[in-house]
Order: structure tokens, then sequence, then C-alpha cells
């Protein structure tokens, strides 16, 4: 089990006694309010009706994904620990994708309309995504779940894809026996339609129908999988609620209820993980989990408490004595490398965290050995946009030679000026001396690889032959 890894920061703080995981969320899903979870239910009065049928008798609990990207981003992790959250509590998590809906394009959210897909990248994008929400879940059962605790299992996640239900349906039928439950008033009135309307661009009649199919999705898993609860974030409320009409409708015996989270943004109020157009991504191939881990250790600390009680499991007491740690002593950043760590954990597994603690140690520690023990892989994961050379290593030469021969400068004497001023690196230890000749051990790290840097931020790798 993981815990020791979990603990390990944990047991550095002036605690009586050693934090542990908590072994399971409140069945009552709405308790998370205390943690800023929810920014609002549907209908806004079902509180106590939701909070009996939470802790009667274990619940379904949906959440959509389309297929925009080949990638989840950190965007969409909030919604995910929304799901993971219902499976600790004994409900039953269910992650519908988009195989249909993600060919229409929701328009929430967006100024302008999606570029359509093709079927095979389509494709590719749900089989990525379906792949991911699986790891994470792994990661979080073996990494963040305590088992010895908990003896009853978890609920397995259900990944369903609406393209199945949608392939056979004849549309006029369907126009027939649905379209006569949704009101264009209702319609023309959601957030999304109305800002869209008024834009220049105006809106298409295929994103217009968008709602109407993610109503139709929660009728469906409510026939098929009893699911009265749908989570989504805030800007999904006027999908929820016209998707609460029309089951109102059609199944007048059944009550269905929604649950909107937060749209995290940071202190500029950009959508967390995407400011500036550079989205954290959850796959490891866009977004090492070194670069992950770097991006929740970067958080500000006026953020910091908030993104523990969100984007981690650990108990509201235990947050609160972790930030009066951290006031006492803000320079050693506990509070955020536990944020980093439990982040990196749920989505890159025990092997991802370390490899992003010994890139870390490596860059920021001085720690060379860190380097030595990852492969060309994940060197090359780490550092995207580094240059690639592959080199002979030709006994005696020299650190001038090898900056030529890497290409790190243009000219012979701008190599020379700029080392003899210590703004060359190799695996992270400046070096001045041009005529010093490369030896391994000391220059050539024992998985065959130098990592060569010039000034602070231009990397270049070098695989010896």
């Amino acid at each position: 089990m993981m815990f020791p890894l979990r603990l390990r920061l944990l047991r550095q703080l002036n605690c009586q006694q050693l934090y542990a995981k908590r072994t399971f969320t409140n069945n009552n899903l709405l308790e998370l309010n205390e943690r800023g979870f929810f920014q609002s239910i549907f209908p806004d009065t079902a509180a106590p009706k939701m909070k009996k049928l939470f802790q009667s008798a274990p619940q379904s609990i949906y959440a959509g994904f389309d297929p925009t990207a080949d990638s989840l981003h950190v965007g969409n992790l909030l919604v995910i620990m929304g799901l993971l959250h219902c499976q600790r509590a004994g409900h039953k998590p269910i992650a519908l994708v988009g195989g249909a809906t993600g060919l229409i394009g929701d328009p929430s959210g967006r100024k302008t309309e999606r570029n359509q897909l093709g079927q095979s990248i389509l494709d590719g994008n749900l089989a990525a995504i379906q792949k991911q929400l699986l790891k994470v879940f792994e990661n979080h059962e073996a990494c963040l779940w305590d088992t010895s605790k908990h003896k009853a299992p978890l609920a397995p996640l259900t990944i369903v894809n609406n393209a199945e239900w949608y392939a056979n349906l004849n549309l006029i039928d369907f126009i027939a026996n649905m379209g006569r439950h949704f009101r264009m008033g209702s319609m023309l009135s959601r957030s999304s339609v109305e800002s869209r309307l008024e834009s220049e661009d105006g809106m298409s009649f295929t994103e217009f129908t968008y709602q109407i199919f993610q109503a139709y999705d929660w009728l469906h898993l409510l026939r098929k999988h009893n699911c009265c609860f749908q989570m989504g974030g805030s800007d999904q409320m006027g999908n929820l609620m016209t998707g609460h009409e029309l089951i109102s409708r059609v199944e007048r015996k059944r009550e269905v209820f929604g649950m909107t989270l937060p749209i995290v943004t940071n202190e500029e109020g950009d959508k967390f993980g995407k400011s500036a157009g550079n989205a954290i991504w959850l796959d490891e191939s866009k977004t090492s989990p070194f670069a992950l881990y770097q991006f929740f250790m970067r958080m500000p600390d006026s953020e910091v408490e908030k993104l523990l009680k969100l984007f981690t499991f650990i108990p509201l007491p235990e947050v609160a004595q972790l930030m009066q740690e951290h006031a006492r002593e803000p320079e050693k950043r506990k509070a955020q490398t536990l944020l980093a760590e439990d982040v990196t954990l749920l989505v890159h597994g025990e092997s991802g965290l370390k490899q992003a603690e010994r890139v870390t140690n490596a860059l920021y520690k001085g720690q060379v050995d860190g380097l030595a023990e990852l492969n060309y892989a994940e060197i090359k994961q780490t550092f995207q946009g580094a240059t690639v050379v592959d080199l002979l290593n030709e006994p005696g030469m020299s650190i001038l030679q090898l900056a030529m021969k890497a290409k790190c400068f243009p000219t012979e004497n701008d190599a020379v000026r700029i080392i003899n001023a210590g703004g060359f690196y190799i695996n992270q230890k400046r070096v001045q001396n041009i005529t010093e000749v490369i030896s391994t051990g000391i220059h050539i790290l024992r998985n065959g690889i130098s990592l060569l840097r010039v000034g602070k931020r231009n990397f270049y790798i070098v695989r010896w032959q």
C-alpha cells in the first residue's frame, strides 16, 4: 500500500497524532459543501430529498466528458474528483463519454462553434479518455484508499458511450416522441444560448440541439441505470435544467437532481490549468508528471487551501492544521508539496510521483542522481521541447567540443564567452572550463545521457552512442 509515501510529509508536521487517510466520504454527498465543492443544486429546494436518498441506499451518479481532445486536463479533474467522492461514499459512479454529442459540440462557455471532429479522430479521443478515467480510478484505489480500514469493495466506475443508444435511433421517431417535450422559450433562455445568439457569429442549429441530446442522455441513464443524479461544472446548469424538465414530463413519477461544481480559476480569472492557452493535460505524453507536479507546487499561498479542499481527500481538520503549519513556515511550501503529491499520485500513480520528485530534486536541489535514474523517454517527456542530439563518445572530447557538437551555440566565440561567464550547465552543474575533458560518471550519467542547459531554459539532451 501507498500509505508510507502518502504520509511522508505529514509526519514532519507538529501534530499530536499521525494524519491518516480518510477511508470514506460521508454518504450524504451534500456535506462536500463544507469543502466548497458544490456551487449549486437543482432544484434549489431539493437538499432534504437528496440527503434522504443519499443516506437510504447507494445512488447512481453520472458526469459527462466529451471527446474534444485526446486527453482530459486539470480543468476536468474536479468533476472526476466528484465521481471519486461518490465512489468513496458507497455510491455508483458513471462516466458518460460523448461519442455522439462529441460530434455536435457543447456551446456552454464557448464564444465560437467548435470545429467538427472526424470519426477517426473522435474514436481516438474516446479511447484515450476512457483509458485515462480508468487509470485515475485505479490510482485512487491503489494509492489513496485504505483497504485495510474499509473492507467493502469500491463500486467500479461504469463508463458508457452515448453513441451506443443513438446509433439505431430513428430521427423522425425521436423528434416525434421526444421533441414535443422541449419548450423553445426555455431552451432559448439558457445562458449558453443567449450569449451566442447575441454574438456576431450567432449559433448553429447543431449546437442548439446539444441540450436536447444531453437531456435525453440523462433520461436513458435513468431508465437503464436508475441514475437520478447528474454532476457537472457550473457552466452545465442550463443542460442540467433541460434534462430535469424532460424527465419531469416523460417520467412523471420520478425525481432527478443536478449538482454543479465551481469553475476553478486562477488569480487572474483564467480557467484553471488553461491560462495563456497552455492546458495542463492528464496525459503524461502531453504534460509530464514533473510538469503536473510543478504546476501545483507553484500555486500561490492564497489559493492552496482552496485547492487542498477540492483536489485532495484530506479531512478538513487536517487541512486546517496543515495550513497553520504552512503559515508558520511558508518558505517550506508544505501545503503546496502535499497538494502536488496527492494530485500527481491520483493522475500518474506511484511511478509518476517518484519520477516527478526525482526530476524536482535534480533541478532544484542539486541531486543529480535523480536524473541518472530516468530513462531517455522520461527525460524527453520531462524536458518537452528540448533538442535531442545523438553523439559518439570520442576519447578526449572537451566541454567546448561537446557544446558545439550539440549545437548549443551558433558560434565558437559565443560558446567560449557564455561558458566562461557561467551560463552553461551539464546535468544541472555549472561548468566553466572549456578544456575540461568529458568523463563518464561526471558528465555522462549512468543512463548514457547528458542534460545540457544554456541559461535558464534552453535544454539539450545528449544520447551517447
